[in-house]
């Protein structure tokens, strides 16, 4: 047999040793009504003031973290002095051993996440009216310095006498901040469905944050569901970064135009694209309610309802008990009204008024007709009105994206809006003095005559490779990091005029156009390269001369004497031919003076054949005359040169025989 809810309720006040205790000497735990991830939250009775309060109190695993009750104690603090009609009052703070509490105003009523639950989807009407005195809550928040950070449906209170009251301010606040525990962090994945995507990527927040909280709660009042979803709060986390939250007409085809161009604007996941403030959000909100058709009341129940005691993942858990809503129709209040309490609405016909008495009637008779002609053309005035106000003043906004701004500033004028360029961007895909984007974007409502932010496109962001040649390696860096590129490392090559050590160029080169941030080579110089004496003996020594000089080397030169070498070639190279050297160096080239001379022996009256013989022994080559034809002696007669004259190796003796 399922569990009733009086034997739930029992049971879950049996197990909880707080209820029945005294807090702080003062509050006395009458039962709990909910439990988050961060705190239970009991009905206490103040003894001290005989009034019942809502009474926070702190999970164990967080109270222990000093720093986080240290901030915990300060925003409370702060969050006490907030007073505002649509907002839930805090009344104290406090620690009690190892229970840090907070006293808050009780609210008899029901969340936004009950009424959820029991009736599903509201319509447009029905959502904005909820969602305008939120916005207000959140407004005087702003002026006092606050930033809620958790708005969500568990955190907007519905009383019994229909005001919406927003909770936990400068609680949620708190705990953004204190993520150094298992305990905060988990809190931050139960709430992870309505964070900004600044807060989910940077950990800030701002006005503009609350702005997309409540955003992201009236997507949720008009659809029933949390536009991004995934198996893991990271997933989610992730969409909130990457994705463009969907219209909620994409789910429900009865949503107006003018509802989507809401939610779409105040979940911009450029912070600057968002409504600049809740009071900017309301405004909207407000135009956009005037023009739709009244709410009808939501569903009442007299049932009180207690949430699970273990909370839901995207369903923290109430702070107040629940009872019956009701919801105003519109109220054509300024936009810059304080918020005044919504009571409880039935939209049939009003009563009559008494019958007056037969005398004043037929005194009054003939002002009959007036007062119905004045009601008349209030009426029609004041359907013109919001005629007027709610729909005729907003034009949808044309496409102006890849148009110049010539051609956009004409499109736009056809529909009675001005161009307004905010921002002027680098872009790899949208050309040079082409718009990116608007904002309002196309098919969003704007009113008549103002002005549409664009921002329009600088081309890719490029930046020239700078001349650093001849610079020190700090000098090049320094230069490259000013102009937004940054260096990959070093390459040494040898170069002929840069000293070693500085640099010779770049890789890109120098005027190349690249991306912010790319990588560039430095070159640096090793200095001249080094020259390989190349092999020279036996060539002939002018020409071997010239292309050690065009080597870069010096070259000296110097005689001898060589049997094997002709004369005028190199005999010899030092250093030695397959030597490296740097150059500059100096290479001597030692040229053959042919082979060395020979002193010519005398061999006059030796026999011919001994003579022959010692002349070639000599090196010199002989020429025999016989100028008798008879040589009975066989001597030498004479020889020519003669003996002791110093002639080249190779010469030639003539002998003459006898």
């Amino acid at each position: 047999m399922p569990e009733t809810y009086s034997e739930k309720a029992m049971d879950t006040q049996v197990r909880d040793p707080l209820v029945g205790s005294v807090v702080d000497g003062r509050y006395r735990v009458e039962r709990k009504i909910a439990r988050g991830g961060m705190a239970t939250v009991y009905e206490a009775l103040d003894l001290r003031l005989d009034r019942i309060v809502a009474l926070k109190v702190m999970h164990p695993s967080l109270a222990e973290d000093a720093g986080f009750v240290s901030r915990f104690e300060r925003e409370a603090k702060s969050a006490a002095r907030l007073s505002h009609p649509n907002v839930v009052s805090v009344f104290d703070q406090g620690v009690d051993g190892d229970i840090v509490f907070l006293a808050m105003e009780y609210v008899s009523g029901r969340t936004v996440r009950d009424v959820l639950r029991s009736n599903g989807p509201l319509t447009s009407a029905q959502a904005l009216v909820i969602l305008e005195p939120v916005l207000e809550a959140l407004e005087a928040a702003h002026r006092a310095g606050f930033v809620h950070r958790d708005v969500k449906p568990e955190n907007v209170l519905i009383s019994d006498d229909g005001r919406i009251k927003v909770a936990d301010f400068g609680l949620a606040r708190t705990i953004a901040s204190s993520t150094s525990t298992a305990a905060t962090q988990g809190m931050l994945i139960g709430t992870v469905a309505y964070l900004s995507p600044e807060q989910v990527e940077r950990g800030i927040a701002d006005a503009r944050s609350d702005v997309y909280g409540a955003g992201i709660l009236l997507y949720e009042m008009l659809t029933g569901a949390v536009p991004h979803g995934g198996d893991t709060p990271l997933a989610v986390a992730y969409q909130h970064v990457n994705a463009d939250v969907p219209l909620p007409s994409a789910v429900r085809a009865d949503i107006p135009v003018s509802v989507d161009a809401l939610v779409s604007q105040a979940t911009r996941r450029d912070p600057d694209e968002r409504f600049g403030s809740a009071l900017e959000f309301r405004e909207a909100a407000h135009a956009v309610r005037a023009s739709l058709p009244a709410a009808t009341p939501l569903s009442a129940r007299d049932t009180m309802v207690m949430p699970s005691a273990t909370a839901h993942p995207s369903d923290p858990g109430a702070t107040v008990a629940l009872g019956p809503l009701a919801v105003a129709p519109v109220a054509a209040v300024p936009a810059a009204a304080p918020a005044a309490p919504i009571p409880p609405i039935a939209q049939g016909t009003p009563a009559p008024p008494s019958r007056p008495p037969a005398a004043k009637k037929r005194k009054r008779r003939w002002k009959g007709p007036l007062i119905a002609l004045v009601i008349l053309a209030l009426a029609v005035a004041g359907g013109a009105g919001a005629w007027w106000f709610g729909t005729a003043r907003y034009v949808p906004v044309p496409t102006v994206v890849n148009l110049t701004e010539t051609a956009a500033t004409a499109k736009l004028a056809t529909v009675d809006l001005k161009l307004s360029v905010s921002a002027r961007q680098f872009s790899e895909t949208v050309k040079s003095g082409l718009i990116i984007s608007s904002n309002p974007a196309a098919t969003a409502e704007a009113r008549k005559g103002s002005a549409i932010a664009v921002v329009v496109s600088k081309g890719p962001e490029r930046y020239e490779v700078p001349a650093v040649a001849g610079s020190t390696v700090d000098d090049a860096t320094a230069a490259l990091t000013d102009v937004s590129l940054k260096v990959a490392g070093q390459k040494k090559v040898y170069d002929e005029k840069v000293k070693a050590g500085l640099v010779v160029g770049t890789d890109p080169e120098e005027g190349t156009a690249l991306k912010r941030n790319a990588a560039v080579t430095l070159l640096v110089s090793r200095g001249p390269k080094p020259v390989d004496i190349p092999k020279l003996i036996g060539d002939d020594g002018a020409a071997s001369i010239k292309a050690l000089k065009a080597l870069g080397l010096k070259v000296t030169t110097s005689d001898d004497y060589s049997d094997s070498i002709d004369a005028g070639n190199v005999v010899s190279v030092d250093p030695s031919s397959g030597t490296t050297v740097a150059k500059g160096s100096t290479v001597n080239v030692v040229l053959s003076k042919g082979p060395p001379p020979v002193t010519v022996p005398n061999v006059v009256d030796l026999d011919r054949d001994l003579a022959i013989s010692k002349l070639k022994a000599a090196g010199l080559t002989v020429k025999i005359e016989e100028p008798l034809g008879v040589t009975p002696l066989n001597r030498v007669l004479k020889q020519s040169p003669e003996a002791g004259a110093v002639v080249p190796k190779g010469s030639s003796v003539t002998i003459q025989i006898v």
